[in-house]
């Protein structure tokens, strides 16, 4: 049986996903032309290169159908509920940076933190009549740390297209979303609140805790850590 390793499938993700194990002895290509979703690993036998999207890749490692899997924090905390149980975080990758943060309007001179969010939330539902809302494709990550934060007077409306365009589009009042640079968040003029993010992403190896792992594949997995310097 060999040990399965989930690797996005396409873009910069791919690459440079490629680039961190071939810097380290692991060389992964793909088998067949880009349209072919397969791949092979050179340099240690027993891997076995499964190609997905880096939003099937959590999804997988919690099913325990693969080994192993590259995506962004953000995705698999997004994607799998109680995640340290299913999952084991092995080593950030240094690339695919993004910050998940809440962003506003800039017209909205009082609200700089969270604490203005939470009163200018209050104030939006007394003078409206229903909760502000916050356009995000990160329902679970922004409850939770809005749970945190005891704030309760907003809703979450999903956004499967452009985040930064719903407040332009007044189908939400803000937005919770990934950002690199933030030049689109200015470019539709928003600005992020200054307490942080809720979450610093980033490429990272995971191992899956409910994948079947037999000795042949504990062999070869600790051959990997070695040679990964895990």
């Amino acid at each position: 049986m060999p040990l399965k390793l989930g690797v996005p499938s396409k873009g910069r993700l791919m690459e440079k996903t490629f680039d961190w194990f071939g810097a380290r002895g692991l060389r992964l290509r793909r088998a067949g032309s880009d349209r072919d979703y397969a791949a092979v690993a050179e340099g240690l036998g027993g891997v076995e290169v499964v190609l997905l999207s880096a939003g099937e890749i959590p999804l997988e490692l919690a099913a325990g159908r693969i080994h192993l899997g590259v995506t962004g924090t953000d995705v698999l905390r997004e994607k799998v509920a109680n995640w340290p149980a299913q999952v084991e975080e092995l080593a950030p990758l240094g690339f695919g940076h993004a910050d998940l943060i809440i962003a506003v309007p800039n017209h909205w001179v009082d609200v700089e933190t969270l604490d203005d969010l939470d009163a200018a939330a209050a104030a939006f539902r007394r003078d409206h009549g229903f909760r502000l809302r916050i356009a995000t494709k990160y329902h679970r990550l922004v409850r939770e740390y809005m749970q945190a934060h005891d704030i309760a007077d907003y809703q979450l409306v999903d956004s499967q297209g452009a985040t930064e365009g719903t407040v332009k589009n007044e189908t939400a009042e803000a937005i919770a979303d990934i950002t690199s640079t933030g030049e689109t968040l200015r470019a539709n003029g928003l600005k992020i609140l200054g307490d942080g993010p809720i979450l610093a992403s980033q490429a990272t190896l995971f191992r899956a805790r409910g994948a079947e792992w037999s000795d042949d594949v504990q062999d070869t997995y600790a051959r990997l850590r070695q040679m990964l310097a895990l």
